[in-house]
């Protein structure tokens, strides 16, 4: 897909950078902060059950990173609005449509189980799964049969999985936009040995449920995630999300 390697699949959490870049992958993980967003009932379910046409951001649409961004008192109300609702789930599941940066795309299931725990599971053809357990995650390649082992602290998605967050507060938010459609807040993330990297998480303006995001990786490149058919209220199987560490294929990715 991306590039003609093992790790080709654009992947939507974690997604790994492909081989020929440096750098850490872009993965999940846990939320280090000490958030205080007040949190509200989570939804039950969404009725969307059609595969939704991903939004791509345009690149030039950017919002600058800068030290001296400041914010209204509406866009601080659209971000709290935001950060109680992802406060507010615990579980979430349902299905997703992935736009790699080449415009590949490949569709599958995922489950969330807060904090730190992911699991997607890639349709055929693909043979690739993504398993985080709050503090690590793997990509397996059962075609392969290898499994790459990442420290879940190097991603930007580890926000969408915190118990609780106040995105102003917890996060470096450098953009807060609103049209009819979507509400969505952008997050930047320095790290010294990894660069920087972005997450645009797009809530729907009417219902103020995820509708998708897009991580940008220290390379510039994009990939886009959108979810649909939601589930807040099934209970998941907690072996989901559980990695053995025994295994001799694992490829530690630092």
């Amino acid at each position: 897909m991306v590039v003609p390697s093992a790790m080709a699949q654009a992947i939507p959490l974690p997604r790994p950078a492909p081989k020929a870049r440096d750098g850490a992958p872009v993965v999940a993980a846990p939320n280090a902060a000490k958030p205080t967003a007040s949190t509200t009932p989570a939804p039950v379910t969404t009725a969307a059950t059609t595969p939704p046409n991903p939004v791509i951001p345009d690149p030039r649409n950017r919002a600058p990173a800068s030290i001296f961004t400041t914010f209204d008192d509406k866009q601080r109300a659209q971000a709290a609005k935001i950060s109680s609702y992802l406060s507010s789930l615990l579980n979430l599941s349902g299905s997703f449509v992935q736009v790699g940066p080449d415009g590949s795309r490949s569709t599958g299931s995922f489950f969330i189980q807060k904090p730190g725990k992911v699991r997607f599971e890639y349709d055929p053809p693909s043979k690739i799964a993504i398993v985080a357990d709050g503090s690590s995650v793997i990509v397996r390649d059962t075609k392969l049969a290898t499994q790459d082992l990442y420290p879940l602290s190097q991603t930007p998605l580890r926000f969408l999985l915190s118990d609780k967050i106040d995105l102003m507060k917890d996060t470096n938010v450098v953009g807060v936009t609103a049209d009819d459609m979507f509400v969505s807040v952008t997050i930047e993330e320095k790290q010294p040995l990894v660069g920087t990297s972005r997450l645009m998480l797009m809530l729907g303006a009417k219902d103020n449920q995820l509708k998708q995001w897009t991580i940008t990786d220290p390379q510039g490149y994009d990939t886009t995630v959108a979810i649909y058919n939601l589930d807040t209220v099934r209970k998941i199987d907690p072996s989901q999300f559980k990695i053995d560490y025994a295994i001799d294929q694992y490829r530690n990715v630092q």
